[in-house]
């Protein structure tokens, strides 16, 4: 099994990394406006993408131009554009080092070469800036496409892919344009260029799957089991699969042998996945992995927006040692094994201080993490325990799905009342936040039956033994 520090990194690096989400505003373009993005792979001299963007008219009927606000969302790679107006004339420059550029009321068509390949990066960065080899490469959207510094409501955008076999977010038409909504580009997920294709099948859902170069022990039907257990294992959670599509790219990296690396979901529309794996992985170290099911586990909810990470990596925190249980893959003592070295080390990140500090505390990740989990399974039990063990927190993500595409704070809260019939959640946080993090912990585990010796944890008979246990059972 993955150690618990490993664990710790990569999570560090997902919480780091995590997007962003923005509320389109308005914009002088009518509408019906059209933003026209053509994207080229190429891999002369070096793999890049050429994007081709077309502006829309303006509607303004004013004598002097006004300027249109573009920008990358993450700037640095881009070292030369070229604009060209309604005349026909050419105008090319650097771009500004922050990403943000004006254009003129004029402007018809900017282009720019966008490279895949950067030197000093660390693996993080090159995950959205651009990783891959020969021509498989992967690269997230908000890196290489420029876009409205304020998305106009009803904008609408038309995407063509060339030179490459393309895996975005979203599906082509028959002629292999994606018709998007402005909101689209503000979080465009993960995107590949060439690879290999499979698929993964959970119930009437499909991941489509692009792997993104080679492995020295792994078939791509196991690659692709592999992820069909995960997401089988979202089924322990929740009924369906929560997406009828989602894109998944795997990506080996040269000189390991972990099964799942590392992982991180972007709240496309629909979401998008990409998970880093040993290049020298076999398929039956994907038993012990933890990665593909933890990121899986994000879809279970809707995004929280603003971003609560405590809540939504603590609660997929928990779930994945749940999960595994439920589906068999690890038995119920390794599970809260895993659990215990997970809050031991929350604790010594939390260092006493109250969750409310810890939570709030940017790059604190894994006190964020596992106070979060903490928090989780502390109210699966009360929800359970209130409610006579007629209702789980599984039931707090099934209502969650119905009541729209984002939630809050206040929003997921209302659903676990709801679900336990009485005002439950601000009580349980209020309770939380202003103690040291993990002041809850022992107390809790006590009543659970569940001993942490220096042996290692120990299962036994509690006033709260039967809830423990109902907590490995799939509703």
């Amino acid at each position: 099994m993955k150690t618990w520090v490993t664990r710790a990194r990569l999570l560090c690096l997902a919480f780091m990394l995590g997007a962003c989400a923005s509320a389109p505003v308005a914009a002088p373009w009518e509408d019906t406006a059209v933003l026209r993005y053509n994207v080229r792979y190429t891999s002369d001299p070096t793999p890049g993408l050429d994007v081709e963007l077309l502006l829309p008219q303006s509607v303004s009927s004013e004598p002097r131009p006004f300027s249109l606000s573009f920008l990358f969302q993450q700037p640095g790679r881009v070292e030369s554009m070229v604009t060209t107006d309604d005349g026909g004339n050419r105008l090319e420059f650097t771009p500004n080092p922050r990403g943000t550029l004006q254009f003129s009321k004029r402007t018809r068509i900017v282009r720019y070469r966008y490279p895949l390949t950067a030197s000093g990066q660390r693996v993080g960065r090159h995950l959205f800036g651009g990783m891959g080899e020969g021509d498989a490469w992967h690269v997230a959207g908000k890196a290489y496409l420029l876009i409205p510094a304020r998305v106009p409501p009803g904008l609408r955008v038309e995407l063509s892919v060339s030179g490459a076999d393309a895996l975005l977010p979203w599906q082509p038409d028959a002629t292999g344009v994606y018709h998007l909504r402005g909101e689209d580009l503000i979080d465009a997920g993960f995107h590949s260029f060439g690879g290999r294709r499979c698929q993964a099948h959970v119930g009437e859902s499909v991941l489509e799957v692009a792997l993104l170069g080679r492995f020295t022990h792994l078939k791509d039907v196991e690659v692709c089991a592999w992820l069909e257990q995960a997401g089988r294992e979202v089924l322990t959670m929740r009924k369906a699969f929560p997406y009828p599509r989602i894109t998944v790219r795997v990506v080996p990296i040269p000189g390991k042998s972990t099964p799942g690396d590392f992982g991180m979901t972007q709240w496309s529309s629909p979401p998008s996945i990409s998970i880093l794996v040993g290049q020298d992985a076999t398929a039956a170290s994907f038993s012990r992995d933890w990665v593909a099911i933890h990121e899986l586990l994000h879809l279970t909810h809707p995004p929280v927006v603003p971003r609560e990470a405590w809540l939504t990596e603590g609660l997929a925190t928990y779930y994945t040692e749940l999960a595994r249980v439920r589906s068999g893959r690890q038995t119920s003592q390794q599970a809260w094994q895993e659990l215990a070295n997970g809050f031991a080390r929350g604790q010594a990140a939390a260092r006493s201080r109250p969750m409310k500090e810890v939570v709030a505390e940017e790059g604190n990740f894994m006190g964020i993490y596992w106070t979060g989990a903490l928090f989780a399974l502390h109210l699966d039990v009360e929800l359970r325990r209130v409610t006579n063990g007629r209702a789980r927190l599984d039931d707090v993500l099934e209502l969650l799905a119905t009541r729209g595409p984002t939630a809050t704070l206040k929003s997921f809260g209302e659903a676990v009342d709801t679900v336990a019939g009485q005002p439950l959640f601000d009580a349980l946080l209020a309770r939380h936040l202003p103690k040291p993090a993990f002041a809850e912990l022992k107390p809790l585990l006590e009543d659970l039956g569940v001993k942490i010796d220096p042996g290692g944890v120990k299962l036994h008979a509690a006033p709260g033994s039967a809830l423990r246990e109902a907590l490995d059972v799939a509703p």
